[in-house]
């Protein structure tokens, strides 16, 4: 298990656990989850999909975080549960 981020305005505490069921499986708390719930749960798994994590639990404490934050922290959060250093970082 490992979490990246914090509960501070504009962002995002995310906790990534190993889970053995199929899937990424993401519990989001956020006071804007009505409107941009669907965007940020996209955001997480994309970003878990990129690194190669194919199971996982994740839980998301949202403050109104912009997506770059949410890309940052979930990858920080699932290197940091696999104990990886082999960062896989995007071309442009």
């Amino acid at each position: 298990m490992a979490t990246a981020g914090t509960l501070e305005s504009s962002d995002i505490l995310i906790t990534v656990e190993n889970d053995d069921s199929n899937g990424i499986h993401i519990h989001l708390e956020s006071p804007v989850k009505k409107q941009f719930g669907d965007q940020i749960k996209q955001v997480i798994r994309d970003t878990a999909k990129f690194i190669g994590v194919e199971n996982a639990k994740i839980t998301a404490i949202d403050q109104g975080a912009l997506d770059c934050v949410i890309k940052a922290r979930t990858s920080t959060a699932l290197y940091r549960a696999c104990e990886s250093v082999d960062y896989k970082w995007e071309k442009k």
